[in-house]
């Protein structure tokens, strides 16, 4: 199903779009935001130098740490009295990152949400349980909004009380489940405690998940034990929230709305455009905001760009899965490590859970990774050399993969800590 014809255009014609998106939003941004017209005299660059869409480049990088300095509103391009709506990250480091979303902001978001849901398989006969949490946050009511825009029904359950979850979800027979990845294998294990089946006793037939990195693995996990078609979808506050790219049901890559969003990919350390098909940092230039028009953002996940017309009649460009982040890698003794390469040994591997922590600290002048892994096999855990095995097998192919030997811990099911919103997989102690 395809929500709206945009999403089918040649190629000439979406870059016609995005070049007449990006001279409003350069202009706007000039005019409007302090930051941009003093970086962009600095770099003696006018909003007329924009001619085509390759002239994206000239313009100046824009990073989260912008954001925050500029806290509140700085960043903004229009006065409160436009602004219908705000939304915040949590601002755990430092000061969040304030964005606002005017009428035409919030009416844009609805169509990129619209589109996304749609990709996934979802109708208007749909009824969806949203477990993200409601408030600053961008996740919940922005999937909320784009939902009712194609008309399936909506169940705003929010965050935590795992087990009303499970009991709203099978009452009302939700049929779309919409949260973090993580979470919702929490909420299968809380079924499974409560004598259910999630594949059979649930009528779950679609998962949109985001907010968090997630490995193939994971989906293959999350599809088999819900019995559903598992999506992934991706966004961040500062570009819009959810709904800026998310795959179709050809699971081949996530498809961007490329007439609200210029994509780039960059190398992380020099900052040169990459040619499409490599892989590198990603940037986001959101080119139909009103309320914060942003320029190149960078989102620091890593990523690839592909633009071959999909099976599903999409001819829009499509982002790879994210292979990490470049401030969530891990050196090692010189070896980088991405969390996502050890989820992906983890959940290869019979007998281990959903669940992981893997924690990093330093001896001396030496780093150390130590991953901790629960047992769901009960006979494993009852059998001291199914367990060394275990324990050898884990060891072997994290080395194979990592090219490093890192501490397994083996500790009994459901020990880990569980979270109702992003997981915190990694704990680094140095």
């Amino acid at each position: 199903m395809i929500w709206s014809l945009t999403e089918t255009l040649p190629r000439e014609e979406i870059e016609r779009i995005q070049l007449k998106n990006l001279k409003k939003t350069v202009k706007r941004a000039y005019k409007n935001v302090p930051h941009y017209r003093q970086k962009m005299k600095q770099m003696g660059l006018k909003p007329e130098d924009i001619n085509e869409l390759s002239d994206v480049r000239l313009l100046p990088f824009t990073t989260k740490d912008d954001l925050r300095s500029n806290y509140p509103f700085g960043m903004f391009a229009v006065p409160p009295e436009k602004i219908v709506r705000y939304h915040a990250s949590s601002g755990t480091t430092g000061n969040p990152t304030v964005v606002g979303y005017t009428k035409k902001d919030m009416e844009n978001w609805k169509e990129c949400i619209a589109r996304l849901v749609t990709m996934a398989g979802v109708t208007k006969r749909d009824t969806a349980h949203i477990s993200f949490g409601y408030g600053l946050f961008t996740g919940a009511f922005g999937l909320h909004q784009g939902l009712e825009r194609v008309g399936a029904g909506v169940v705003p359950m929010s965050s935590g009380n795992t087990r009303k979850q499970i009991k709203i979800m099978k009452d009302f027979g939700a049929t779309v489940l919409i949260g973090t990845p993580s979470y919702a294998l929490h909420l299968a294990e809380t079924a499974e405690e409560m004598g259910l089946d999630p594949a059979v006793d649930l009528k779950l037939r679609v998962g949109c998940f985001g907010g968090e990195g997630s490995t193939e693995a994971m989906r293959e996990k999350l599809a088999e034990t819900f019995g559903i078609f598992a999506s992934e979808n991706y966004g961040m506050s500062e570009l819009m929230g959810p709904g800026v790219a998310g795959e179709c049901t050809q699971l081949s890559g996530m498809h961007i709305s490329e007439d609200h969003f210029l994509a780039e990919i960059i190398d992380p350390v020099t900052g040169e455009v990459l040619p499409a098909g490599e892989t590198g940092e990603l940037v986001i230039t959101p080119i139909t905001k009103h309320a914060l028009p942003l320029l190149r953002y960078r989102t620091k996940d890593i990523t690839s760009l592909h633009y071959e017309p999909c099976a599903c009649g999409r001819t829009t460009a499509r982002m790879a899965k994210i292979g990490g982040r470049t401030d969530d890698m891990l050196i090692i003794s010189g070896v980088n490590v991405f969390p996502s390469q050890i989820e992906e040994v983890l959940y290869g591997i019979e007998g281990i859970g959903s669940n992981y922590q893997i924690t990093v600290t330093k001896q001396g002048f030496l780093d150390k990774i130590s991953i901790d892994a629960e047992v769901v096999d009960h006979e494993i855990i009852d059998s001291l050399s199914a367990l060394e095995d275990l324990h050898r097998q884990i060891g072997e192919s994290m080395h194979t993969v990592l090219g490093i030997h890192p501490k397994i811990n083996l500790v009994e099911a459901k020990t880990l800590k569980r979270s109702e919103g992003k997981a915190q997989r990694v704990i680094d102690l140095r």
